[in-house]
């Protein structure tokens, strides 16, 4: 079988600057020698594009730059905004303490600095300092005095506690109000009291079931909207301590004739607004 020597092959292309019927000029395959009127194989130069690329970028910011920069400063030179070199202050114009200094100071940032958050922020802070500001009993004005005699008060200057049920004179009223609210974060529970404000009939009422161990009606502090009675469970363990070292901190103690060994019966549970009693109420010491 003979042989057969490999021709070597060519591939044409026409000239892209030659229109139709231009003669093609033969290029030839990679590997393949060059002849005479043969065209070398083109080579694609990826470097060389990269670069141009780059160089594209660089003109389109550089443009950017031209625009945003350089045109409002030329503007400025041409209109005369742009001077050079320190200026002399304007005498018609304030100066930068007096200008600062005139500006009224606010606890809150600039509107522009509070997001939706910060917004709900502000707001909660605002609510916490109205609670602050709160009476320990809502509704009871402390400084209102009732009027009228012992036992015969009008009951609409007295304020009812947070039983629903109790009342007493305001101002002793909203001091034991704090006393409870020190007692609910200590034991979580309320005060437990059992009477506040006597009529003078019901002042009557307890001196017939009690005797001796009951004030004379028209002479007890019960009268006068200014003495409390407690719950057996706050006399014992360890509410009894708590309330003797807390009471007076609110100015509430228990009067120095119901003590052990004072001048009258022992009732742990009898205890007055110290400060009210001495002003207005039956002082007994």
């Amino acid at each position: 079988m003979g042989s057969h020597r490999a021709e070597p092959t060519t591939r044409t292309r026409r000239d892209r600057r030659s229109g139709p019927g231009t003669d093609a000029i033969p290029v030839p395959v990679a590997g393949t020698p060059v002849t005479e009127g043969m065209r070398p194989p083109v080579a694609v130069d990826a470097p060389r594009r990269r670069s141009t690329r780059v160089l594209g970028r660089c003109g389109v910011l550089a443009a950017l730059v031209a625009v945003t920069v350089v045109v409002p400063i030329s503007q400025g030179l041409a209109d005369g905004e742009i001077v050079a070199g320190p200026q002399e202050p304007d005498p018609r114009l304030p100066s930068t303490v007096t200008a600062l200094t005139a500006i009224p100071l606010s606890d809150l940032p600039p509107t522009p600095l509070v997001s939706a958050d910060g917004t709900s922020r502000l707001r909660a802070l605002a609510e916490v300092s109205r609670d602050a500001e709160r009476s320990a009993l809502p509704g009871c004005d402390g400084s209102v005095r009732a009027a009228g005699e012992n036992g015969l008060l009008a009951t609409k200057d007295l304020c009812t506690l947070w039983d629903g049920r109790t009342q007493m004179r305001a101002d002793a009223a909203v001091a034991l109000a704090e006393l409870n609210e020190a007692h609910v974060a200590r034991f979580g529970t309320d005060l437990c009291v059992v009477s506040g404000y006597r009529t003078l009939a019901q002042q009557r009422s307890v001196k017939a079931q009690k005797g001796g161990m009951a004030a004379t009606p028209g002479k007890s502090n019960h009268g006068w909207g200014l003495a409390m009675d407690f719950c057996s469970i706050e006399t014992s363990g360890a509410r009894w301590t708590w309330l003797n070292d807390n009471g007076p901190t609110f100015g509430w103690e228990q009067p120095n004739w119901a003590v052990r060994g004072g001048s009258g019966p022992y009732e742990p549970w009898h205890w007055e607004y110290t400060k009210g009693v001495k002003a207005d109420g039956e002082f007994y010491g």
